[in-house]
C-alpha cells in the first residue's frame, strides 16, 4: 500500500468528519477531493464506508440522550412518538436508496461537474432560506409531529444527488416546514443515525466482492480520522447555528463549487 494512499485516506477522512453534519455535502467534498488527489475506490465505496467513523462520533455524543429515550419508551408517549418520527423520516430515503443504488453509484457519483453545480445551486437555495423571515412553530425535536417528520424525510431524498447534502436537505426542509434552526440541525443528527448506518450496510453488502485488504486498511484510516473530526463538529454545531445561522455554510458551498468547476476546467 502506497504511503500516498494512506495520506489521501487520512485527508479524506478528516474532510468527511468535518463536513458530514454540516449542510455542505460531505459526499461532494470527499468525491471532489478524491478526484483531485487521484484517489480511486471501487464504486466510490470508500466515500460511504468511512461514514462509519462519523456515525460512531454522533452515537458517542448522543449516547446519554439515546439511553434516556430508550428507557422512557415503555412509559413515555413523547419518547415513542419521537422514535416513530425518526423512523418515518428515514423510510423514504431508505426505499429510494435500495431501488436506485446502482444508478446513484455508477452515474451520479461519477459526475464531478454535476456535483459542483449542485453545490452552487444548493448554496444559493440554503442562503435564501436562511434569510427568509420564517416564524418557527417547533423548537424541540421531541415535539415534532409525524407529519413534519415525513416531510423532512421526503426532503432528505434530494440528497441522493451528490452535492445536495443530506443534512442540508433535511435542515432546509425542516426550516421551511416550521422548525427553528437549532432543532432542525439536531433532528438532522438523529436522522443521520439510521440513514448513514443503512447506507453503510447496503454499500458494504453491494461491494463485498470488490473490497480487498488494502481497501480495508484505507477505510480504517479514513473512518478513524472521520470519527475525531466529526466529534469536534457535532459538539459545536448547534451553538454555532443558533448564533450564526446557515449562511456561512451556504457561502462555503458556492465557493467550493466554483473552485471545483475551475479546477476541472484547468486540470480535468
Amino acid at each position: 500500500m502506497a504511503d500516498q494512499s494512506i495520506v489521501s485516506a487520512l485527508i479524506l477522512g478528516l474532510i468527511e468528519g468535518l463536513t458530514e453534519f454540516i449542510p455542505v455535502s460531505s459526499t461532494a467534498h470527499v468525491l471532489l477531493a478524491g478526484h483531485f488527489l487521484g484517489f480511486k475506490s471501487p464504486g466510490n465505496t470508500f466515500a460511504v464506508l468511512i461514514q462509519l467513523g462519523a456515525i460512531l462520533a454522533i452515537l458517542a455524543v448522543y449516547a446519554a440522550k439515546l439511553i434516556r429515550i430508550a428507557l422512557a419508551l415503555p412509559t413515555s408517549a413523547k419518547a415513542r412518538r419521537f422514535v416513530l418520527c425518526v423512523l418515518i423520516a428515514f423510510l423514504p430515503a431508505a426505499l429510494i436508496g435500495v431501488i436506485a443504488h446502482g444508478f446513484i453509484k455508477t452515474v451520479l457519483f461519477e459526475t464531478p461537474r454535476l456535483i459542483c453545480v449542485v453545490l452552487i445551486v444548493g448554496g444559493v437555495i440554503l442562503y435564501a432560506i436562511d434569510r427568509l423571515p420564517l416564524k418557527p412553530r417547533y423548537k424541540d425535536i421531541m415535539d415534532y409531529p409525524p407529519s413534519l417528520a415525513l416531510k423532512i424525510g421526503l426532503f432528505q431524498c434530494l440528497a441522493m444527488v451528490p452535492g445536495t447534502s443530506r443534512s442540508g436537505a433535511t435542515i432546509a426542509g425542516a426550516l421551511l416546514m416550521g422548525a427553528d434552526k437549532r432543532s432542525a440541525a439536531e433532528f438532522s443528527f438523529f436522522l443521520a443515525m439510521p440513514t448513514m448506518l443503512g447506507a453503510f450496510t447496503l454499500d458494504l453488502y453491494k461491494n463485498r466482492d470488490a473490497l480487498s485488504f488494502d481497501d480495508g486498511m484505507l477505510i480504517v484510516v479514513g473512518f478513524v480520522a472521520a470519527f475525531f473530526a466529526a466529534l469536534l463538529v457535532v459538539r459545536s454545531l448547534l451553538d454555532f447555528v443558533s448564533r450564526r445561522g446557515f449562511a456561512p455554510f451556504a457561502i462555503w458551498r458556492i465557493v467550493v463549487g466554483v473552485a471545483g468547476l475551475i479546477g476541472l476546467a484547468l486540470w480535468g
